[in-house]
């Protein structure tokens, strides 16, 4: 089994164009399109994985079934985000899905982005399209990523560590949303967001 500790950062950018200029001024290669990602997370009924601050996450991509199934560890306490990260691909992520709630797991968080990725030189960068902004999440060895910010202008005073439902979290107790699953409900290019249960 291959473990490997993700490190990373989000730079929040005005709009997916600045994103996309970003990337643009690095002359970095797309490697993954635009598609939606569809991630649930996963805990037992009484919380144990999140009272140790560890996170299982199934990722179903676009219109198909594949899905990525990721078990992150409790964050290291660096500068960057930085977490132990194990994950294999599934084939079917709703029979995945189906089988972890036998197992008595139940779907605690789920939420939704577009992510488009580019890459080179050991550093993916994601864009990533929120319902709370547009970010670059940067990942790769701690001093690529303290490089390449500094080459779009950043220094680590903009860097955010927080996870996505992290900050999805603060963006609805903000603008006093209802609690419950951020999902899009509209056009593939609309911000239309659905409170679930």
């Amino acid at each position: 089994m291959t473990v490997k500790v993700e490190r990373e950062i989000k730079l929040e950018y005005e709009s997916v164009q600045a994103a996309r200029g970003a990337v643009e001024s690095l002359g970095i290669s797309q490697t993954q399109p635009r598609r939606l990602q569809d991630d649930r997370l996963l805990d037992m009924p009484n919380g144990v994985l999140q009272s140790q601050q560890q996170t299982l996450r199934v990722r179903i991509e676009g219109d198909c079934e594949d899905a990525i199934i990721t078990f992150k560890g409790p964050p290291l306490g660096e500068v960057l985000k930085a977490r132990e990260e194990v994950e294999t691909a599934v084939k079917d992520g709703r029979i995945l899905l189906g089988i972890l709630e036998r197992l008595g797991y139940i779907v605690r968080f789920r939420y939704q982005k577009y992510r488009e990725e580019y890459a080179r030189d050991g550093i993916v960068i994601s864009i990533d399209e929120t319902p709370v902004g547009t970010f670059l999440e940067l990942e790769g060895a701690a001093g690529i990523i303290q490089q390449v910010s500094a080459a779009l202008g950043r220094t680590r005073k903009d860097y955010i560590i927080a996870s996505y439902p992290q900050l999805l979290q603060k963006h609805r107790e903000t603008h006093g949303l209802p609690i419950g699953d951020i999902i899009f409900s509209g056009p593939s290019t609309g911000f239309n967001l659905e409170h679930g249960e």
